[in-house]
């Protein structure tokens, strides 16, 4: 893919700042679909073998997976870095404000009125509710890890990206279980509390407090160029290996699903391309008029256009079950991310002349 010619000429390209991976995630999922999909029909022993490794009705090798995934992402959380809450605060209002208080409950408004109203026609009622619940997960678990890679691109400032992300992954902590909870019960859909918490414990809490503890460690016994230089490149190949492979096993269990509705992937995909079009526009002209600097409103609005999918994944998964609706709308999210947000990059970088020209004395170093 070349760089955007009319872009703003020192605009990084895509190639420099994605890896092989994340530049082509989408083509990767739409793969282990069709991997998954193969696999439950043509050796459903497979699937059937591992759906016996339960606890809890917690599927073991699903689990493994699944933390193999989240862990790096976790790793790389500074929470040191909350110390520069105060530069900027306009910011740090603007995101947490759509994460928290508009993001979530636009989500629930949008896919609710497609899912259950506009393509009532093609969609079963239970199983659109299904779709409704992974869009709900989906719109509680702002973007943790890509959105690096989007501030990259859209040439943000590094240290105020860390420090939105570090301060969302905090509030996530204490909000998703509540948020997503009292959206699913205005859908009347039912998850025990206790279901809930535990999907927090197992995906969020337990990754969260290895990841630190691991950062803390490696750290402190080796520096933090070892860290970033080594420790870190060691490590980025095991995320998008545990995801294609939770992908291949959840498609394993869905392929009936997906064989006899393969349009529902076209439906789940529209709520959840008009709520991330909708939400960077609410965060980046809000910033744009607030005299925010195109630096910090770029990413700042990224982290909630974007997904923490992966975190969506595991407690559809977790909730719901790797059979359930639920599950198969956020793999749909994770399938629309990448050339979605490439195309909101190319929006940002287009646009920021109207930042340079509103508040050009407030710009970052």
């Amino acid at each position: 893919m070349s760089a955007d010619p009319q872009a703003t000429p020192s605009a990084p390209d895509i190639r420099e700042g994605m890896g092989f991976f994340e530049r082509y995630l989408s083509v990767w999922v739409a793969l282990a679909i069709a991997a998954g999909v193969a696999l439950g029909q043509l050796a459903p022993a497979v699937p059937a073998t591992l759906s016996q490794f339960e606890y809890a009705q917690v599927s073991i090798p699903i689990a493994v997976l699944i933390w193999a995934m989240i862990f790096p992402m976790m790793v790389q959380i500074d929470f040191s870095s909350i110390l520069g809450v105060r530069r900027q605060p306009r910011g740090l209002i603007i995101t947490t404000t759509v994460n928290w208080l508009i993001k979530p409950f636009s989500m629930f408004l949008i896919a609710g009125l497609f899912l259950l109203i506009l393509f009532e026609p093609f969609i079963a009622a239970e199983r659109a509710r299904e779709y409704l619940a992974g869009a709900i997960l989906l719109g509680a678990a702002p973007c943790t890890a890509m959105v690096f890679v989007w501030s990259y691109l859209t040439r943000g400032d590094p240290a105020y990206t860390l420090v939105q992300v570090s301060l969302n992954d905090l509030i996530m902590l204490v909000a998703f279980a509540p948020i997503v909870m009292l959206l699913l019960g205005l859908s009347s859909i039912e998850v025990p509390w206790a279901t809930m918490l535990l999907s927090v414990l197992m995906y969020i809490v337990i990754p969260l407090a290895a990841g630190y503890l691991t950062r803390v460690m490696v750290i402190r016994r080796r520096g933090q160029a070892w860290f970033d230089e080594t420790f870190m490149r060691r490590l980025a190949p095991v995320t998008p290996i545990g995801l294609i492979a939770t992908l291949v096993l959840l498609f394993a269990f869905q392929g009936e699903v997906i064989l006899q509705n393969p349009l529902h992937i076209a439906l789940i995909a529209v709520p959840l391309i008009v709520q991330t079009v909708l939400i960077f526009a609410i965060a980046y002209l809000w910033a744009q008029r607030w005299g925010v600097p195109h630096a910090i409103a770029a990413p700042g609005a990224m982290i909630g256009a974007s997904n923490f999918f992966e975190l969506a994944v595991a407690a559809a998964i977790g909730l719901f079950g790797v059979h359930s609706g639920a599950a198969l709308a956020t793999v749909v999210g994770v399938l629309v991310e990448v050339p979605l947000m490439l195309a909101l990059v190319k929006v940002a970088n287009r646009t920021r002349p109207m930042f340079e020209r509103a508040a050009p004395a407030t710009a970052t170093s």
